[in-house]
């Protein structure tokens, strides 16, 4: 079993362990577990690429809020792709993201907002509700086209991928910084990815200001 290269000086250490020994041009299968061998759905692997994203027009992607929650819990999108928030609850919503890649406020609301967000800067976007204080959702704006992530059973698989190639790795509950991606260079067409991962933490939004104006 091989050691994988990563991130140095990050709390949240992880080890990639693999089962080929050649490089390949192909498709690389990854699962991604926590500390405790938990496999954890909607880590995000995103393939490091120096070409430049699709000129074409990107259909808007659709981050819902249904039963309080914001869903899917993690999006994942393209640099200078546009989002629409629905709002699918019965209740108004206040969605906002403090978050440097993408600051934005949409007041509260029912139904639809009046336009999607655009998303022009890569980064992780963290969203709250100053209504809803327990609702948390992440928006993932991927610089490279060839970025997916892991579904309930921590799986994912990446096509096409020449190796060796160099991929980052986030996932919403990780140890270190949220909007903190971890690098590795991958050799291996299979690969185990172990994440040290915390418990999320409560939120302090501004949500009393606004709950006298809302029927939740």
């Amino acid at each position: 079993m091989t050691f994988f290269s990563h991130c140095a000086r990050t709390v949240c250490s992880f080890v990639v362990l693999c089962c080929s020994a050649n490089a390949f041009a192909g498709d690389i299968s990854f699962t991604v577990r926590d500390q405790f061998g938990k496999p954890l759905a909607d880590a995000v692997i995103e393939l490091e690429s120096n070409a430049n994203l699709p000129s074409t027009q990107l259909p808007i992607a659709i981050m819902d809020q249904v039963d309080k929650q914001f869903s899917p819990n993690v999006l994942v999108i393209q640099q200078g792709q546009s989002v629409d928030f629905p709002n699918s609850d019965n209740i108004r919503h206040h969605v906002y993201s403090f978050s440097s890649a993408k600051p934005f406020n949409i007041r509260l609301y029912a139904d639809r907002p009046e336009k999607p967000e655009l998303f022009d800067n890569s980064g992780v976007v963290v969203l709250g509700c100053n209504i809803h204080d327990s609702m948390v959702g992440y928006i993932y704006v991927a610089n490279s086209a060839n970025t997916l992530k892991t579904a309930e059973d921590g799986k994912v698989q990446l096509k096409g991928i020449t190796l060796p190639a160099s991929l980052t790795i986030w996932h919403p509950n990780q140890a270190s910084e949220i909007n903190k991606k971890l690098s590795v260079t991958v050799t291996e067409q299979v690969a185990d990815i172990t994440i040290n991962t915390n418990e999320p933490a409560p939120r302090n939004t501004f949500g009393e200001m606004f709950k006298a104006d809302n029927d939740s």
